[in-house]
């Protein structure tokens, strides 16, 4: 089956945008919301950690240790006394931790980075969200106490994530835009053009130079990737990829990243021939998505999606880069969109990260009790809904081949 989801994992941020576009967030400004972070962190260091108890705050706080978030697991409902529970119970549900700033002690001001403002309710002053890594010093007394919060792994939550709950998969870009941000923080700590140390500005949203000499300004950069289905339209098929990281029966979509001068397009065509010797024609696009699960080197990247057409088809893999790539027919492409694998996924990590949260100790194992039994496994998988690599391949599988539109770029 084909599943259409209102946007991609990762997209759709409600604190970003369109989407956090009410007056209160609106009226928000980062430096204030600053100033406002500021005075609640010095008048909790001076009353102690029962501060926020005493007075409801605007601020809102995501803790990352080693670029995972903090979350807190549900259980499900129990079902009715009559009805038995059954692997097709709801799983658990995942949400992000948030913490009073009085909850995140002995963490410099300048350490916190302004994600948006959000106002619940129409009328009333909207909240403040930020994120802060408390991999080091008191930090690592933050959350994951015994409260049902625990620093989960981002791809965890990633597949744990159902896609058909708007709020989680808000929760879940909310997350990846907070991890892009302070991976980033964390790997340009000097300017390139003098080699001064970058301090933070604007509420963390971009860093200056310190050198009084050179005062540069650095925002964080984004790492353009293409992503694209190859297509042999004569033959109904298309290329899929497998690279040697990958679990047994996966493929996926070729991808690469784009080299200075060149545009998208010569991107796609340039990897595709690289990678496995086809020769690409018309590069068509479909859609792009933020991925900040990749390399912390590399923790603001977008992937941008193509179909594109082969004008040849004899494939020469490039062994450094790929261990295999076939062509697949359109038919045992849908029978691999197989749906029970993809929820069997979503429901075995949901039950990962509740376990998680509850407290299970390093070690222990925490998938032997998780298996659903589903029916025979296709001969090959594909990356599930979380991934714009689905949706190309998911597309071209049950929509048919895209329309080729006139244009010189794919000349």
């Amino acid at each position: 089956m084909s599943i259409h989801l209102r946007a991609h994992a990762f997209a759709a941020n409600p604190l970003r945008g369109l989407s956090a576009s009410n007056a209160a967030a609106a009226a928000v400004s980062p430096s204030a919301a600053a100033d406002a972070l500021r005075s609640l962190l010095d008048a909790g260091a001076g009353a102690g950690a029962g501060a926020d108890a005493a007075q409801p705050h605007l601020s809102k706080i995501l803790p990352f240790r080693r670029g995972r978030p903090l979350a807190r697991s549900q259980d499900p409902p129990p079902p009715p006394p009559h009805v038995p529970s059954s692997p097709a119970s709801p799983p658990p549900i995942w949400r992000l931790a948030w913490l009073p700033p009085a909850r995140v002690p002995g963490v410099p001001s300048d350490a916190f980075v302004f994600l948006g403002a959000h106002g619940e309710e129409e009328g009333k002053e909207a909240s403040a969200y930020w994120a802060v890594d408390v991999s080091e010093g008191e930090g690592g007394s933050v959350g994951g106490a015994g409260d049902g919060s625990a620093f989960v792994d981002l791809r965890t939550l990633m597949v744990a994530t159902d896609w058909r709950d708007r709020d989680a998969m808000g929760d879940l870009a909310i997350a990846g835009h907070a991890r892009a941000l302070l991976e980033w923080h964390s790997t340009a700590r000097f300017c390139g053009a003098c080699g001064s140390r970058a301090v933070p500005a604007e509420a963390g949203r971009r860093k200056q130079c310190s050198n009084e000499s050179c005062k540069k300004r650095i925002y964080p950069r984004v790492d353009p990737v293409v992503i694209m289905l190859v297509i042999d339209k004569e033959n109904d098929c298309a290329l899929l990829s497998r690279q040697s990281r990958f679990v047994p029966r996966m493929w996926s979509c070729l991808a690469g990243f784009i080299e200075p001068g060149e545009s998208l397009e010569e991107a796609v065509r340039r990897e595709t021939w690289e990678e496995t010797g086809i020769e690409v024609g018309e590069v068509i696009y479909h859609s792009s998505q933020p991925w900040p699960v990749g390399p912390s080197t590399m923790p603001c990247q977008l992937m941008v999606g193509f179909f594109a057409y082969a004008k040849s088809l004899e494939i020469h893999v490039d062994k450094k880069e790929l261990e295999d790539a076939q062509w697949q027919s359109r038919e045992d492409v849908k029978k691999a969109l197989t749906f029970a694998e993809y929820e069997k996924a979503q429901r075995t990590n949901a039950l990962k990260v509740n376990q998680i949260c509850k407290g299970v100790e390093k070690g222990q194992s925490i998938s032997a009790d998780l298996n659903v039994e589903t029916e025979e496994p296709a001969p090959m998988f594909f990356p599930g809904p979380f991934a714009i690599a689905h949706h190309l391949i998911s597309s071209w599988a049950f929509e048919g081949a895209p329309k080729v539109p006139s244009s010189f770029s794919n000349l």
